[in-house]
C-alpha cells in the first residue's frame, strides 16, 4: 500500500485499514520509528461502563473504569437495554 504525505505532513489511511483496526475519527494511534519503518499502533479499546449484579444483594450496580464519561439518562437506558 502506498500513501501520500500532504504538505502539512498528514497521511490518510485507507478505509479498509481503518475498519480492520477499528479506528474511528479522533482515534490516537501511537506512532514510533523502527529503523526505517513508521509503526502505527491502534489505541486499546475504550473501557465501558456496564451493569453487574452485586454478589451480596443481587441489586444492579454500575462498574465504571476510571476516566469514564459522566452517566446520563440516555446512557442508563442503553445499559439497561444491554443487560441480560
Amino acid at each position: 500500500m502506498t500513501l501520500t504525505l500532504s504538505t502539512k505532513g498528514q497521511i490518510v489511511l485507507p478505509a479498509a485499514t481503518r475498519h480492520r483496526l477499528g479506528l474511528k475519527p479522533g482515534a490516537c494511534p501511537a506512532c514510533r520509528v523502527r529503523d526505517v519503518e513508521i509503526v502505527l499502533t491502534p489505541p486499546p479499546p475504550a473501557a465501558k461502563t456496564h451493569l453487574v449484579r452485586d454478589k451480596l444483594t443481587g441489586i444492579l450496580v454500575l462498574a465504571s473504569p476510571p476516566g469514564t464519561p459522566p452517566l446520563t439518562g440516555d446512557r442508563v437506558r442503553a445499559l439497561l437495554a444491554d443487560f441480560p
